[in-house]
């Protein structure tokens, strides 16, 4: 029993000792972390006074000079379905016919930038495309009838115009030189509330999000991304840095719903320049085509083609001809940089590209064989030579989407016909968007009459705004259809 008590308290004053020491080491930890000479003080973030405080960026001046410039934007479109018996309209029974037994039309609302002071306004092309009236409401509430320019659906972009002087009008920034984390303001209308502005960073750059889903490939998708708050009804309306910069024009969301869900797309100044300009000068657009088939480069195709580093653009094969061949560039090349910009996805160089026009010359920096090399590329346009394309040269059958032949000796008696074209085959354009089907005989174009394809591209190649065509079905179906130029 002694062994046993001499053993307890053997143990107790061993315990005791521990906790003294720990109480003595715990004091100077406390007081080392709470010593005068720390270099950086620690202070709760309500403390007031505290000194380090976040200094946020002032957005009053963008906010104040951009909203002048972005206007509201509404328009009008003929309802797709619009094809009618003049026998019987299923509307007339339900009363859905608009005056002179027309349907009424669809009316839709946007945001554009003013880019000039003599009234040239840039938007996207879904907000006007196919319009038969367009109404720009300016943030002083004057309102202006405004006309079609020209459309891009390659960009999303169009261009219209107002008859009105003096505007404010917005300056174009340097899209390349945005950063990511760089603070911007998206400046628009939506849900009809006009002059809305709403902060945020940029998210991402060059983002391809495929939403413009343009069949012969030559969509160019390099979206800026930013979580500034967009809904509907800002397409169209601008993105400016901090210095009041067109930066980009708003295009685009990501959500579940059709409402923000943290994610919006624009499309970048310089692309919006470039397009803007063509539109403006030329009335269509000059596309300048480096003549590569390209490929993202990942980590498995490096590894089939025995790529040591994972950077740049693959060239997977080069057009017959074309400007990438002529200036010596070769399948298999590795393209690491356009104009001193690097780039590493497909999207990249689709953006920097898009920037020029046929002719222009471009310099590329490739890596063939874990060499460097630069070369010279003169940009061709999408027929193989470096002119520009003239508005009246633009093919009426690819501009609509369709092939037209003489309507048959026998189905014009049938029909009684003196004049028309008849629809033989459909792709995606303007007709099909429109609700035509294939074997649709045009009659007339804005009231004129159509005799021959010729008529026919004589009638749309200078058209500028809403077009009204008129025909009939080989089975006597009479119908009206109303697009944009």
């Amino acid at each position: 029993m002694k062994k046993i008590a001499g053993s307890l308290l053997i143990a107790i004053a061993g315990g005791l000792i521990a906790l003294g020491a720990n109480s003595l080491i715990s004091k100077k930890e406390v007081k080392y972390i709470n010593n005068s000479s720390q270099s950086t003080p620690a202070y709760l973030a309500s403390l007031p006074g505290a000194s380090g405080t976040m200094v946020l960026p002032d957005f009053t001046v963008a906010a104040n000079n951009t909203i002048h410039a972005v206007v509201h934007i509404r328009t009008e479109y003929e309802r797709k379905s619009s094809v009618y018996d003049y026998f019987f309209d299923f509307r007339d029974f339900f009363g859905q016919r608009g005056p002179q037994g027309m349907p009424g039309p669809i009316e839709a609302s946007g945001s554009g930038v003013i880019i000039s002071p003599d009234g040239y306004i840039v938007t996207n092309n879904h907000v006007v495309t196919e319009s038969n009236k367009i109404q720009v409401t300016l943030n002083d509430k004057r309102t202006y009838d405004a006309q079609i320019i020209g459309t891009d659906p390659s960009t999303d972009l169009a261009v219209i115009k107002i008859d009105a002087k003096d505007l404010p009008y917005l300056v174009y920034g340097n899209s390349d030189n945005v950063q990511i984390g760089e603070w911007v303001l998206a400046v628009g209308n939506p849900f009809n509330l006009t002059s809305t502005v709403t902060a945020g960073i940029v998210s991402a750059k060059a983002r391809n999000i495929n939403i413009l889903g343009s069949p012969d490939g030559s969509a160019i998708e390099s979206f800026i991304q930013t979580d500034a708050a967009v809904n509907p009804g800002n397409s169209g309306g601008a993105l400016v840095n901090t210095n009041g910069e067109l930066v980009g024009i708003n295009a685009a969301i990501a959500s579940g719903t059709g409402y923000y869900a943290g994610y919006s797309f624009a499309i970048p100044a310089n692309i919006v320049r470039k397009v803007a300009g063509d539109l403006m000068e030329y009335g269509t657009i000059q596309r300048g085509f480096l003549g590569v088939s390209i490929r993202e480069l990942d980590s498995k195709l490096a590894q089939d083609e025995g790529i040591d580093e994972i950077r740049g653009v693959y060239v997977a094969d080069v057009t017959e001809n074309g400007a990438a061949q002529d200036a010596g560039i070769r399948g298999g090349d590795i393209i690491i940089n356009i104009e001193g910009v690097p780039v590493n996805s497909t999207s990249e160089l689709l953006g920097l590209i898009g920037q020029h026009r046929p002719g222009d010359k471009v310099n590329l920096s490739v890596k063939r064989g874990g060499k460097e090399m630069n070369f010279a590329v003169t940009l061709k346009n999408r027929d193989g030579n470096i002119s520009l394309v003239k508005r009246e040269d633009v093919d009426v059958q690819s501009l609509l989407g369709a092939n037209f032949s003489p309507v048959p000796a026998k189905l014009k008696s049938d029909l009684d016909l003196e004049t028309g074209v008849q629809v033989n085959t459909l792709g995606d354009g303007k007709l099909r968007n429109a609700g035509v089907r294939q074997g649709f005989i045009i009659t007339r174009v804005d009231g004129k009459p159509v005799r021959s394809v010729d008529d026919l591209s004589s009638a749309i190649a200078n058209k500028k705004g809403g077009v009204l065509i008129e025909g009939i079905y080989p089975n006597r179906t009479r119908a009206y259809y109303g697009f944009g130029m």
